[in-house]
């Protein structure tokens, strides 16, 4: 079963995940350098506060807590002794783009907790020998939006048709590191339909996937678990699959993102 990651600073959002199977909570506090790498793209900015992880820790009784933080910095010693006295249960570190880095983030953590290394950058891809093996990390998060800006390519999905997804999932595989990568629309939504995505994730032995903001809409209360229900369901069906059909799949896939891409204009 995949962790479903939910990115939310909403206590009571955080009780209807705590109350499913398989969620993961997701404190976003990275603002250092998002907004001019982002800029003109329409993409979610986070305003969540220290403050929100210890109100979201305060209500789970099951699910584990995770924090991203600001990439690597003068301030992250404090911050993360902050947000780990407010029961941060694993750290996530983004635009990272050497191992040094990396290593250093891993030294301030001190193994208090499960570190989480976001790959969304082609230094940080370029490097994943140089790294991979670093103490204290526990999980490697392929995030396709910036790593395609990163590359100068035009759909955030091609990392995953051109193999660079498949790449790291080997490398956290042969660690024994668990491994996500991207986020996810509902089943039938995004331009590569969510079913798609969850997919490959289950072909590359993906551990974890951030559920995108169309999951959880303010008109039907419910319709937040009933997508969670159906997603859980196509998990298992795709499971079932023989050989022939995931290798059919990964090709349809792959035509599909290559399709998506050639429609779209070129970077800047």
């Amino acid at each position: 079963m995949l962790d479903l990651l939910q990115i939310t600073n909403d206590p009571a959002m955080a009780r209807r995940c705590d109350a499913l199977p398989g969620m993961r909570l997701f404190v976003d506090l990275e603002r250092l350098g998002k907004a001019q790498r982002q800029a003109g793209r329409d993409t979610f900015i986070s305003s969540h506060q220290i403050d929100d992880v210890g109100r979201i820790k305060a209500v789970l009784r099951h699910t584990r807590l995770m924090v991203r933080v600001n990439p690597l910095n003068a301030a992250t010693s404090a911050e993360l002794d902050a947000v780990l006295a407010q029961g941060a249960d694993l750290l996530m570190l983004p635009m990272f783009a050497d191992a040094a880095t990396l290593r250093q983030f891993c030294a301030l953590v001190a193994g208090r907790a499960p570190v989480v290394a976001l790959l969304e950058t082609g230094g940080a891809l370029d490097t994943l020998a140089q790294w991979i093996d670093t103490p204290g990390l526990a999980e490697v998060y392929v995030g396709l939006n910036d790593l395609h800006l990163s590359l100068g390519l035009r759909f955030m999905f091609e990392p995953l048709a051109q193999g660079v997804v498949e790449q790291v999932a080997l490398a956290a595989s042969t660690r024994g590191l668990r491994f996500g990568f991207g986020g996810m629309a509902q089943l039938n939504e995004g331009l590569l339909p969510g079913r798609d995505v969850l997919a490959e994730h289950l072909r590359l032995g993906s551990s974890a996937v951030i559920l995108s903001r169309t999951f959880h809409r303010s008109e039907n209360s419910q319709r937040f678990e009933g997508q969670v229900a159906a997603l859980r369901q196509a998990e298992l069906a795709l499971a079932e699959r023989s050989g022939a059909q995931i290798e059919a799949d990964r090709l349809r896939i792959r035509h599909t993102i290559e399709q998506i891409a050639s429609r779209l204009p070129a970077q800047a």
